[in-house]
């Protein structure tokens, strides 16, 4: 007679909602910052004296330090604790906030977007690396959908809310409002957030096999760094210089080996800091990169809508916010039915089926012309959202099921790295891309040399230049052009959102119905068993 001994399953944590609400607090807080301040820059421009490059590197710094950052963030949260690096990254963030309020120059603005960037890297990976210890396999997707669309909420209500705030008060007073909600956070975190880490210890006698933590190494931190950061750089860079640029040439170069020397050297520590086996799991990589090919795209869209918005169809910042509201309860709509969704036909199918949606709704806003007015692009932009959602929400949980809780920061922090990429390549490729096509078709026929170049610049330039001089064909010919270079690019998008669906539907592993999750949560513990 055999004697089936059961294990006893500990009992989910009944704090997990409310911890959860914390973590949705936390990236709240950074999804109005990624657009609130694109609404401040000219009155910023105007009141500081900023060139073009100066108010760039105004919104760019945060994104660079960001991307560099998030890596070595994920380690810390894991050795020292996630909650307590949460809590350090909110209040670095508050008080970046705080200096951007009360800087007087340009210098100080940039210095205090880095300085909120730092925060964000801490903030991002560290809110997800969460999820796996708090939420069993059957709740994560939910879990992950909720924080996906707190953080993907501030994208559309960043905007309304600075035109608000523009239209009562200066221009800090979009720093400043990052201030109450990132103590809230902090609060949120202090109180209902349980404290994780990784609890992984050396191999003894007798034990079974544990996996060792990684090291906090200070030259592979550095050259993550410097690697992501100059790379980052050099693509914000080239759409300005030229791809062909011996600068950007250079810094291509130089992130090459900086990032080829990161990997050398984690191959040869015994604890490395960029974990590779992460890389080697079909169920990590291939869903990583399906959710860096849906920010890709999502960057793509945020990125041409409001000129389209605000300069052709003539709306305000105010209603510009309001009207990519579509996109929000598209993904509200696809986040709740993720779930049951994945439980009846998996996650391959329904991350497929999702990119196929996105792609869908990019090569249907590539049809947008000069008369399609506002209805159009809500329709599409609703289905936008609805592909995001039903591709990103299983493509991040999938992801975060096969680590084990000893590298879910780690792993996260990665993870996220490899979607803040994605977001700097598309606003770099697709913004080249729809300056081009602009160029190319914006008709200045009759304007002087110097003139003609400033309308070329920018759809808002071409439309300040007509109204100085009277030109009322250059205002039609700079919207139709604008239009076609917006079309260019959601083709594109739509594009690589096919790629993306047919890679997901060929390499992505195969779950049983009515466990999603499960499966890659036993092949991580049997892999780290394995090391």
């Amino acid at each position: 007679m055999v004697t089936v001994t059961s294990v006893p399953v500990a009992p989910p944590d009944p704090r997990r909602w409310w911890a959860l609400a914390a973590l949705v607090a936390s990236m709240l807080t950074l999804g109005f910052d990624m657009t609130i301040l694109n609404v401040a820059l000219s009155t910023m421009a105007q009141d500081l004296g900023a060139s073009t490059g100066e108010q760039q590197w105004m919104a760019d710094s945060y994104v660079v330090v960001f991307a560099a950052l998030m890596l070595p963030a994920g380690l810390l949260g894991d050795r020292f604790g996630r909650r307590r690096m949460l809590i350090t990254g909110l209040g670095v963030f508050l008080a970046g906030s705080l200096a951007g309020a009360l800087a007087d120059g340009v210098t100080a603005v940039i210095a205090a977007r880095a300085v909120m960037g730092v925060g964000a890297a801490l903030i991002t990976p560290l809110a997800l690396s969460v999820l796996p210890s708090l939420f069993a396999p059957d709740e994560r997707t939910k879990a992950v959908g909720i924080v996906s669309a707190g953080s993907t909420l501030g994208l559309p209500l960043g905007p309304i809310l600075g035109g608000w705030l523009l239209n009562h008060y200066w221009w800090g007073s979009v720093f400043l409002i990052n201030l109450p909600m990132a103590a809230i956070g902090i609060a949120a975190c202090v109180f209902l957030l349980p404290e994780t880490r990784s609890h992984s210890r050396p191999r003894t006698g007798g034990e079974p096999p544990v996996p060792a933590s990684p090291q906090v190494d200070a030259v592979s931190t550095a050259l993550t760094a410097a690697g992501l950061g100059t790379l980052i750089y050099s693509i914000i860079e080239a759409p300005t210089r030229g791809w062909t640029d011996p600068l950007v040439l250079a810094l291509f170069g130089a992130a090459a080996v900086l990032l080829t020397a990161l990997v050398l050297r984690e191959r040869q520590v015994e604890r490395p800091m960029l974990d590779m086996t992460l890389l080697a799991r079909r169920g990590f990589l291939f869903n990583a990169l399906a959710a860096t090919l849906v920010m890709f795209v999502l960057t793509g869209l945020m990125f041409v809508l409001p000129p389209y918005l605000q300069t052709v169809l003539g709306h305000d910042t105010l209603g510009t916010g309001v009207r990519l509201l579509p996109m929000m309860g598209g993904l509200i709509l696809a986040a709740r039915a993720a779930q049951p969704v994945v439980v009846r036909f998996g996650s391959r199918a329904v991350v497929s089926a999702g990119l196929v949606v996105l792609a869908f709704a990019a090569l249907l806003g590539s049809r947008t012309t000069i008369d399609s007015g506002y209805g159009f692009t809500a329709l599409w932009l609703t289905v936008a959202g609805i592909g995001f959602g039903f591709s990103i929400v299983p493509a991040m949980s999938g992801a975060l099921g096969t680590l084990s809780a000893d590298r879910a920061g780690s792993g996260s922090g990665l993870l996220m790295t490899l979607r803040q990429v994605g977001s700097a390549i598309g606003i770099a490729l697709l913004g080249s891309l729809l300056a081009s096509a602009y160029r190319d078709r914006l008709d200045v026929t009759g304007l002087p040399a110097g003139t003609a170049d400033t309308a070329a610049e920018s759809v808002v330039a071409a439309h300040v230049v007509a109204d100085r001089a009277g030109a009322a064909d250059l205002v039609a010919s700079a919207n139709g052009a604008y239009v076609h270079g917006m079309d260019v690019a959601m083709l594109v998008c739509g594009v690589a959102a096919l790629v993306a669906a047919l890679l997901a539907a060929a390499f992505l592993p195969g779950t049983v119905r009515g466990t999603p999750t499960a499966a890659p949560d036993l092949a991580a513990r049997k892999a780290d068993a394995r090391q």
